[in-house]
């Protein structure tokens, strides 16, 4: 089943998403940074056996409009945190969707999913999270490693922060060469790092805005931590986590586990941060099967 790319005006920004199924739970499907909604590629004609699929596009990335940073207002500026992404989510919800919807997310997709849940449980039905973004460079988180260490971050947050600085900073990193050596650090299976993946990721970063974007994003080191949210969530949760990832030590990943609403934690063997894309034979069962355990049964008259 071949998902359909359509656009949603929210805001006064066009935002794209995909879609497929036409019956069952629906489920949201949330990339994480510097991605878009072809990073579930292998993932929504599977998942929409069994139930209606929708994956978005962040406002800011993807297909979707990357207006500048700034207080929002609409059609003009957008404030790239995560409560602007979880109100996103939930408008998603009640104007597309048509209803509530359990939602998975990958790295910062996570903290989107989570933010959502919090924001208003009624229209969760559940989170899955794919290697949470831990949000290491986060201000709180800083105060525990060693000040050495700690002082790199906002020194170079404060350079990005000059623009000619900033774009040449992005205009490096935008780069197949550069796109696939970030690729093949974070991937455990190397071969799923392909040209085909190296053009979906990059293509959306020669769009007017995604330099603004993406160095808005690289000073945001404020907001919501996974454990401040996760406390709050009243929906299931369960967490996928590949034991190769670099940049989210798994061990950390288990400590969130022990929050109430985590039902299950489940470590993929040779796997990096982008499960759903390494390994979606691994993947795709699992939320199908956790999915089906939560999904509201449909009255039959």
């Amino acid at each position: 089943m071949q998902p359909q790319t359509e656009t949603w005006q929210w805001q006064g920004f066009r935002i794209r998403y995909q879609f497929a199924g036409e019956q069952g739970p629906a489920v949201v499907l949330i990339h994480g940074f510097g991605a878009s909604s072809a990073h579930w590629r292998k993932n929504i004609a599977e998942l929409a056996e069994t139930s209606r699929v929708y994956a978005i596009d962040l406002v800011g990335f993807g297909g979707s409009d990357k207006p500048a940073p700034g207080p929002l207002q609409p059609g003009q500026n957008v404030e790239y945190i995560f409560e602007t992404w979880g109100q996103q989510v939930l408008d998603f919800c009640q104007e597309i969707v048509g209803g509530p919807a359990f939602l998975v997310g990958n790295s910062i997709g996570c903290i989107v999913a989570l933010q959502a849940a919090v924001m208003n449980p009624s229209q969760i039905l559940g989170v899955s999270m794919l290697d949470c973004s831990l949000r290491l460079l986060h201000e709180r988180k800083r105060q525990e490693i060693p000040w050495y260490r700690r002082m790199s971050a906002p020194v170079l947050q404060k350079v990005l922060a000059y623009r000619l600085l900033g774009e040449a900073f992005f205009k490096g990193v935008a780069k197949p060469k550069a796109v696939r050596k970030i690729l093949l650090q974070a991937y455990g299976r190397k071969e799923a790092v392909t040209d085909e993946l190296v053009d979906l990721l990059l293509g959306p970063a020669f769009e007017a805005g995604a330099p603004a974007v993406f160095l808005a994003f690289i000073q945001y080191s404020q907001g919501p931590l996974p454990e401040d949210l996760l406390p709050q969530v009243t929906c299931p949760v369960l967490m996928l986590w590949g034991k190769e990832d670099p940049w989210e030590p798994i061990d950390q990943g288990r400590e969130l586990a022990k929050f109430p609403a985590v039902e299950d934690f489940i470590a993929l063997d040779g796997i990096g941060h982008c499960p759903q894309d390494e390994a979606p034979e691994v993947v795709n069962p699992l939320l199908q099967n956790w999915i089906q355990k939560h999904a509201v049964p449909i009255a039959v008259s």
